[in-house]
């Protein structure tokens, strides 16, 4: 589930830190931390996906207590109890992976009730919502569906929402939260797939490799930093720039991008150098992009004449 691209942009965010924090901050500490934060990140995957579990528990105790309640109507009696009915959120609910990882990592959303209100309240105002209780079709891909649009064009949009994660964990950003929100989305998707013979839930990481990946490519760009920088301050000079005027992201992508290129043989160069342009422009100043792409593109013109490159 946490993929390369959001390895590499946590590895350069922790990268930023480290050098903001030298010599007092240890490699051994930041390497602490980069763990630390990838793994609060497949934390707020289960976040997320808790948030039906518990939004729909709340609404089946409102419908129930409007049904107990002295003199209900009898709308009040008879609730249209499709939502709270929903096969998804029941299949959430019971698979005991989730129900495991809730259990050890105390994710729950109820020590925040106000805006577990506030959401569902949101949730029950949207026409997704009111177009899926009038829907005749009651079937698990449509129970899916609901929540995938939910999550994609009510709950991650919304401000109270960023607000709430971002009180949880320092580790948490909106960049994030768009992210793993496509991850919520797939696994909503695969549990709805009758034909998915898989675990629905998504791992950490795909493999061993992907796992080492952060760590390796954290520890690369420290010890290959004095050469790299070295490459980067010779092409800025030539090409008529100021050295000293490159921004210390600016400075950090570039070499965590030459480090990748030198340490891993298998992964083609025309990937690491759009990875590292786009980390640019999310991350860094307007003019990054075009900065980084022109050095990174010189860079490896050098380092093939100087054979320290031969992969393509």
């Amino acid at each position: 589930m946490i993929n390369r691209v959001l390895i590499r942009t946590k590895v350069v965010q922790n990268l930023y830190s480290y050098m903001l924090t030298r010599p007092e901050r240890t490699l051994d500490n930041a390497l602490k931390d980069l763990n630390a934060c990838l793994d609060k990140t497949y934390e707020l995957y289960h976040y997320l996906m808790r948030l039906p579990i518990e939004l729909t528990h709340i609404q089946e105790m409102r419908l129930d207590e409007a049904r107990n309640k002295y003199m209900p109507t009898e709308e009040e009696l008879n609730p249209n109890m499709k939502f709270v009915n929903n096969r998804l959120v029941a299949a959430l609910a019971a698979n005991e992976q989730l129900q495991q990882f809730a259990q050890d990592h105390a994710v729950t959303w109820n020590d925040d009730p106000i805006f577990e209100r506030m959401m569902l309240d949101k949730i029950l105002k949207s026409d997704l919502y009111n177009d899926y209780m009038a829907d005749d079709e009651d079937s698990m891909m449509a129970d899916s569906l609901l929540w995938q649009q939910l999550i994609k064009q009510v709950i991650l949009p919304d401000e109270n929402m960023l607000d709430a994660i971002e009180q949880r964990s320092l580790f948490w950003t909106e960049d994030d939260m768009d992210l793993l929100g496509q991850f919520v989305c797939k696994t909503f998707r695969r549990m709805a797939d009758d034909t998915h013979d898989e675990e629905v839930i998504l791992p950490m990481f795909k493999d061993e490799e992907d796992s080492d990946f952060g760590k390796e490519l954290f520890s690369a760009t420290v010890v290959q930093m004095p050469e790299n920088n070295a490459i980067i301050d010779d092409l800025v000079m030539s090409s008529r720039w100021d050295k000293d005027r490159i921004v210390l992201m600016d400075r950090i992508i570039m070499c965590t991008a030459l480090a990748e290129l030198r340490t891993f043989d298998k992964i083609p160069t025309a990937v690491t150098l759009n990875e590292y342009i786009e980390l640019a422009k999310n991350f860094s100043t307007a003019a990054s992009g075009k900065f980084v792409n022109g050095i990174l593109n010189n860079a490896v013109k050098q380092l093939r004449t100087d054979g320290k490159l031969l992969k393509r």
